[in-house]
């Protein structure tokens, strides 16, 4: 195989990649409106037509939208994946989409298998916090989620094993008490055979194949944090939509 070469990304992909990581780590919240064309190229230095571009990708992506006010952040109508709730969380405060619900139906302490111990970097059998959350919307279930996360972290955060409301979603509330922030995850899409309590509330037969997002989120340190699967309500899809210019 022929080596090629590191090229820079194109001018118009640093400029997204910039308000990208903006919006991401919440230093642009949902709302907030973002430098017009005409500022962007001339604080970039670059023609306007690259920084029309810019915020194109950023519209193609779903992170902002645009009207005759200008553009503004705008992901909470996202598909609300663990990765985008993360996203929401810190852009919004809020991990939600309007008019869905969250219920926990379960919240303890339990034995790492070797799946899940494999992913947490943990020895099999280890204590792990298991949470098991329904979202819901106007349409019905929007995906039944299943997270573990080391058990140390029921010292820093008991909350995690009740199935009451948290005072804040999973990823703040592990940074806000053990400094641990999610800085980097691994996103698998695959069809999986839906446990039979799963099943029940997605209203099939057990072992029915469900799409299924699993996230791995490790902290700054490079430590696994959380791992969780997702599987869909029936009728839910997963997009992404990219520029190819």
């Amino acid at each position: 195989m022929s080596p090629t070469l590191d090229r820079p990304a194109p001018a118009y992909m640093q400029i997204a990649e910039h308000f990208r990581k903006l919006i991401k780590n919440g230093e642009l919240r949902e709302g907030a409106k973002l430098p017009s064309v005409v500022e962007i190229a001339q604080g970039w230095q670059v023609a306007s037509a690259t920084a029309a571009k810019a915020l194109g990708q950023l519209r193609s992506e779903g992170y902002v939208q645009s009207n005759n006010q200008g553009t503004f952040v705008s992901i909470a109508h996202k598909q609300t994946t663990g990765p985008d709730r993360l996203q929401m969380l810190r852009a919004t405060g809020n991990g939600y989409r309007p008019g869905e619900t969250a219920e926990v139906v379960s919240a303890e302490l339990t034995e790492a298998d070797p799946a899940v111990a494999q992913a947490l970097s943990l020895a099999e059998g280890s204590s792990v916090i298991r949470r098991r959350r329904i979202y819901r919307d106007d349409l019905g279930v929007v995906t039944v989620s299943t997270s573990w996360l080391p058990g140390s972290f029921a010292d820093a955060a008991p909350e995690l094993l009740s199935t009451e409301p948290l005072p804040k979603m999973t990823f703040g509330l592990i940074e806000e008490r053990t400094g641990r922030r999610a800085v980097r995850r691994r996103d698998v899409v695959a069809l999986n055979p839906a446990p039979a309590e799963i099943a029940t509330v997605l209203g099939t037969q057990p072992e029915t194949p469900f799409l299924t997002m699993t996230n791995l989120y490790w902290d700054q340190n490079g430590d696994p944090t959380e791992y969780a699967v997702d599987f869909l309500g029936t009728g839910r899809e997963l997009s992404a939509e990219y520029s190819l210019g």
